[in-house]
């Protein structure tokens, strides 16, 4: 009597991402309020810097010009935050365990929040930018630029979802995640988003002038509206790759430690 063992053949890389990609983007949409949150109070911010406080920065009517690329930002920021409660929820909930008992790479679960949140924020920044054009944002850009605000913007979400992911992978519980995430919101407010670092103290000028959201928000807004970016580009690129490139260890790292084998 011949006995045959067999064993499960690993899903592909491909499929297990696709299925944990579509699982968090069916999250994302049952999550609306989360989503509504996440547009909202960006527009929110827009329009009050442009309406409550531009006249005052910006008396000659531009100061809309001028807050947009940082709003994009924060809106990006605010998106992303809501990944470190997503895994922080995964890994809490003991779902981790149960993907670790079949043939799939469970790594994917983490790489499934991060393209989800990546293309539910490129949506989000795209509404922000449409309400920035019907309340007279007017970029000069042409193609080729818009490209490169694109390109720069998404690297931009990429990095900070994936360092998001991290702090949920290492946060004891989803609440917790949301703390820590939170503290990073603060980073377009002490940059060049809102005022220009010139009229800050010049203690914080420094912090202000070499903290990694200054120089995004400067080549931003350097392709959409044609002021100087000089070499501003290739640090807001450096910055990202760097940041992504830790987070990336940090995340795989974590997760090794806390959910085991794969």
């Amino acid at each position: 009597m011949t006995t045959t063992h067999s064993m499960a053949k690993p899903a592909s890389f491909v499929v297990t991402n696709a299925v944990f990609i579509g699982r968090s983007i069916r999250l994302s949409l049952r999550n609306t309020e989360a989503l509504i949150m996440a547009i909202m109070l960006p527009i929110l911010l827009m329009l009050l810097f442009t309406y409550v406080f531009g006249g005052a920065l910006d008396p000659t009517g531009n100061y809309v010009d001028y807050v947009v690329p940082g709003i994009i930002l924060l809106c990006a920021g605010f998106g992303s935050s809501q990944t470190a409660v997503d895994v922080a929820q995964d890994m809490t909930s003991g779902i981790i365990d149960r993907f670790r008992t079949m043939p799939i790479r469970s790594l994917s679960v983490v790489t499934g929040h991060v393209v989800a949140s990546l293309v539910r924020n490129l949506i989000a920044t795209g509404v922000v930018i449409g309400v920035a054009l019907l309340v007279g944002f007017r970029p000069s850009a042409g193609v080729v630029e818009w490209l490169g605000a694109v390109g720069t913007i998404t690297l931009f979400i990429l990095t900070f979802t994936w360092l998001f992911a991290a702090i949920g992978l290492v946060a004891g519980s989803p609440s917790a995640a949301a703390g820590y995430g939170f503290v990073l919101l603060f980073l377009p407010y002490l940059s060049n988003a809102f005022v220009s670092t010139d009229t800050m103290p010049k203690w914080l000028q420094g912090v202000a002038n070499h903290q990694p959201i200054t120089p995004v928000i400067e080549t931003i807004r350097g392709l959409l509206t044609g002021t100087p970016v000089h070499d501003r580009a290739w640090w807001a690129i450096g910055w990202c790759l760097l940041i992504l490139l830790v987070s990336l260890v940090w995340s795989l790292w974590s997760f090794r430690r806390k959910a085991g084998r794969r």
